[in-house]
C-alpha cells in the first residue's frame, strides 16, 4: 500500500511541475496605471497655465502630446482584456488535466493491468521452443525454420522421422530426400526413406520403396530394416521361399538380443519358414548341443575350457530369462529358454519356465497354440 501511495505522490508532483507555469499570471500590465498618469498630467497643465507658469501655446502643444500618449495607453489597456480570458482557460485546462489524467490512467489500469488478471508465463513470452508444447506446434516451428533455411541437412534429418510418426508420409518422403541431399547418403537414411514410401503406399512395398531398400543394402549389407522389407517385398510378390531365406539369414547373423528378432521370427513363421534356434559348433557340458549363441560367442567358446564354456552359456540363459520377465509375449524366447534348461540338465527350471510361459501368453490363443506346438517338439506335454 505504501508503494502505491508513493507512486500517487510522484504522479501529482509531475503533473504540478508541468501545469504550474500555465496557471500563473503574466507580468502585471502597466497599461491601466499609465492612463491615470496621463490624465493627471493634463489636469496639471491646466493648473500651470492658470498660474501663469506656461503660456497657451506651450499648454496646447503639451496637451496634444499627452493626449496622444493617453490614447496609446488606452488602446494597450483594451488589448490586455483577452489575456485575462486566456488565463482563465489555462487554469481550467490545468484543473481538468490534474483530475482527468489520473482518472483516465486508472480506467486503463483496471481494464488492462488489474492485479486480478492471470500471469503471462515466461515460457509463453520466450521465443525458444518449449518441449511441453504440442508436437504439431514444434513441427510447425521446425518447418518454418526450414522454409528459410532449405539447405539445413540436420533440420531435415530431425524432422523426417517425426513426420513419419505423425503419419504425414508424403512430407516425410520429401524430408528424407532433402536429408540425403544436404546431410549425406547413408544406409539408415535410404532405409527410412523406403519405409516412408511404404507408409505412403498403405503398407505396400512399391518399386520406389524397394529401390531405396536395395540402395540401403548396397551401402550396408546387414541393415536390418532394409533386409526385412526386402523380405516383405518378396512375400508380397508371392515368393515366400525367397522371403524365408532372407529372414532366416537375418536371424542367423543377427545378435540374439536384437529388438527386431520377434518381428522377423513372426514373419518367418507366417511364410512357413523354420526359425533357427541352435547355433552349431558349441557343445554344452555332457556332450549335448547348447542353446543358440551369437556368432561372436560361438567363436569365443571354442577356445574355452569346459567350465568356462558352461559359465558363459549359463550367463546367457540367465539374461534370456531376465528379458522374458519383461517381454512375456516372445514365444520363441520361451521355447529357447525351456530348451536351454533341458540341455543344461535343469529340468525343474525348465518346467518352471514352461509354467511362466503359459501364464504369459494365456490370453493370446495364437501364441498359446504356438507355445504348445513348440513344447511338443521338445518332447514335453503341450
Amino acid at each position: 500500500m505504501t508503494l502505491w501511495f508513493v507512486f500517487a505522490l510522484m504522479t501529482v508532483a509531475a503533473i504540478f511541475a508541468v501545469l504550474w507555469p500555465l496557471s500563473r499570471r503574466g507580468r502585471a500590465d502597466s497599461g491601466g496605471s499609465e492612463v491615470v498618469v496621463y490624465r493627471d498630467q493634463l489636469a496639471e497643465i491646466d493648473r500651470d497655465m492658470a498660474a501663469g507658469i506656461i503660456g497657451a501655446a506651450e499648454a496646447d502643444a503639451a496637451r496634444i502630446e499627452i493626449s496622444r500618449r493617453l490614447l496609446a495607453a488606452a488602446d494597450q489597456s483594451g488589448q490586455n482584456t483577452p489575456v485575462q480570458g486566456s488565463l482563465t482557460l489555462r487554469r481550467a485546462a490545468a484543473l481538468v488535466a490534474l483530475v482527468g489524467l489520473p482518472v483516465i490512467a486508472s480506467g486503463f489500469y483496471l481494464a488492462l493491468g488489474s492485479p486480478r488478471l492471470g500471469d503471462f508465463p515466461l515460457a509463453e513470452r520466450s521465443k525458444v521452443a518449449d518441449a511441453n508444447q504440442p508436437l504439431a506446434n514444434l513441427v510447425a516451428q521446425v518447418e518454418a525454420h526450414l522454409e528459410k533455411n532449405p539447405t539445413d541437412g540436420r533440420g531435415w534429418t530431425v524432422l523426417a522421422p517425426v513426420l513419419s510418426r505423425l503419419g504425414r508420409y508424403d512430407d516425410a518422403v520429401r524430408a528424407y530426400r532433402n536429408a540425403i541431399t544436404y546431410a549425406g547418403d547413408s544406409a539408415d537414411r535410404r532405409a527410412d526413406l523406403g519405409e516412408a514410401l511404404l507408409g505412403s503406399a498403405g503398407g505396400v512395398v512399391t518399386a520406389d520403396a524397394k529401390a531405396e531398400f536395395e540402395r540401403a543394402v548396397a551401402l550396408n549389407g546387414d541393415d536390418a530394416k532394409a533386409n526385412y522389407f526386402l523380405g516383405l517385398a518378396a512375400e508380397q510378390d508371392g515368393r515366400k521361399a525367397d522371403a524365408a531365406a532372407l529372414w532366416q539369414k537375418m536371424l542367423a547373423k543377427g545378435p540374439s538380443d536384437a529388438p527386431w528378432r520377434p518381428l522377423v521370427q513372426a514373419a518367418l513363421v507366417r511364410v512357413g519358414g523354420t526359425v533357427p534356434d541352435v547355433s552349431p559348433g558349441v557343445i554344452a557340458p555332457g556332450g549335448v548341443s547348447a542353446p543358440a549363441l551369437p556368432d561372436g560367442a560361438v567363436a569365443a567358446a571354442k577356445d574355452m575350457s569346459e567350465a568356462d564354456r558352461g559359465a558363459m552359456i549359463k550367463g546367457m540363459v540367465d539374461r534370456l530369462a531376465t528379458r522374458l520377465k519383461t517381454n512375456g509375449d516372445d514365444v520363441e524366447g520361451w521355447l529357447r529358454l525351456v530348451r536351454a534348461y533341458l540341455v543344461m540338465g535343469e529340468r525343474d527350471k525348465a518346467m518352471s519356465a514352461l509354467a511362466d510361459a503359459r501364464q504369459a501368453v494365456a490370453k493370446d490363443a495364437d501364441r498359446l497354440r504356438q507355445l504348445n506346438e513348440g513344447l511338443k517338439n521338445l518332447g514335453l506335454d503341450g
